[in-house]
């Protein structure tokens, strides 16, 4: 297939990230190989988007903290980004509203969800309160990059895919604009189609089947209108999830299972066992977090007690 002719998309994680472990990069890479391999997709983006602090789950870390642990985490990767906009918000968000909001946001010409880290974008981060004055945790001031990226896909511009534009409803057809290629004036691409996923593990595909505890009306936009890509972890079975739910039967073809030779268990997915790690002083928590996340846990005493 002609890169033009495949479906573009952009990964996006909505989660406590409580904190982000190197199993939730791993579950942006994993997914990202498979569907490249499978000669459909091409993902230009991944989103973290961590949730609000009136979540209400034990122990959660305020979400000043997972936000700059997230930046940390990512500012390595020259595709996968950290967005604050569920944070922002006044209350919790379902994860449904976060789909809306980044799919409402691509709507609007302004909008920009993915200021890219190693060349960032002078817009401000669509959300971030105006009195703040540093960006830091959102973006990076490292030298431009060389890799090759979206943009360079669809034409000789930048080194980077900075802003996404779209000006027709989801499952259509998009135009990209890369911000940073320093053109003087807008130029407009050939139209491409553009998705965005909702990338999960099969714990969380396997809620869905816990009734009462998802909107069925959310589901339904999720699953029918989104589409989900799940990573399998502990051994679970998507397959077998999936029949246990009529909501899921009903949109499996919109439901991708990362099919792969990996031989990471991704129960170092967990965050909780990463939390444990750093209670009990267990230097197996390098497994589970990047070292500077350590760094920040540490210099900021997260997680130290057991109450979180």
């Amino acid at each position: 297939m002609a890169e033009t002719t495949k479906t573009h998309v952009i990964l996006l994680a909505c989660g406590s990230f409580n904190p982000i472990t190197k199993g939730h990069i791993q579950m942006f890479e994993r997914a990202r190989d498979y569907l490249h391999k499978t000669g459909r997709f091409i993902v230009i983006g991944g989103i973290v988007s961590p949730v609000h602090d009136s979540y209400g789950k034990t122990g959660l870390v305020s979400s000043r903290h997972r936000l700059t642990m997230c930046q940390l985490a990512v500012q390595s990767s020259d595709w996968i980004r950290v967005d604050p906009w569920e944070c922002y918000q006044d209350t919790w968000q379902t994860t449904c509203s976060v789909l809306e909001h980044h799919r409402d946001l691509m709507k609007r010409v302004t909008g920009c969800i993915l200021s890219n880290v190693n060349t960032p974008s002078i817009t401000p981060v669509i959300g971030q309160p105006q009195n703040e004055s540093s960006q830091t945790i959102y973006q990076n001031n490292n030298s431009v990059s060389n890799k090759p990226t979206a943009a360079k896909i669809l034409g000789k511009v930048g080194e980077s895919l900075s802003r996404i534009c779209c000006v027709r409803p989801p499952m259509e057809r998009f135009t990209f604009v890369d911000e940073n290629a320093n053109l003087g004036t807008v130029m407009r691409y050939e139209e491409i189609e553009l998705r965005i996923l909702l990338l999960c593990g099969s714990d969380l595909l396997e809620s869905f089947c816990i009734p009462g505890l998802w909107n069925e009306a959310d589901m339904e936009v999720i699953v029918g209108e989104f589409g989900i890509v799940v990573v399998p972890r502990d051994g679970a079975d998507p397959d077998r999830i999936m029949n246990h739910s009529s909501i899921l039967r009903k949109y499996k073809n919109n439901i991708l299972v990362v099919k792969d030779d990996s031989n990471h268990p991704m129960a170092v997915v967990s965050s909780t066992k990463s939390r444990l790690a750093l209670q009990h002083g267990d230097g197996h928590v390098v497994d589970y977090l990047c070292q500077p996340v350590i760094d920040y846990i540490l210099k900021s005493q997260l997680y130290i007690n057991a109450s979180g």
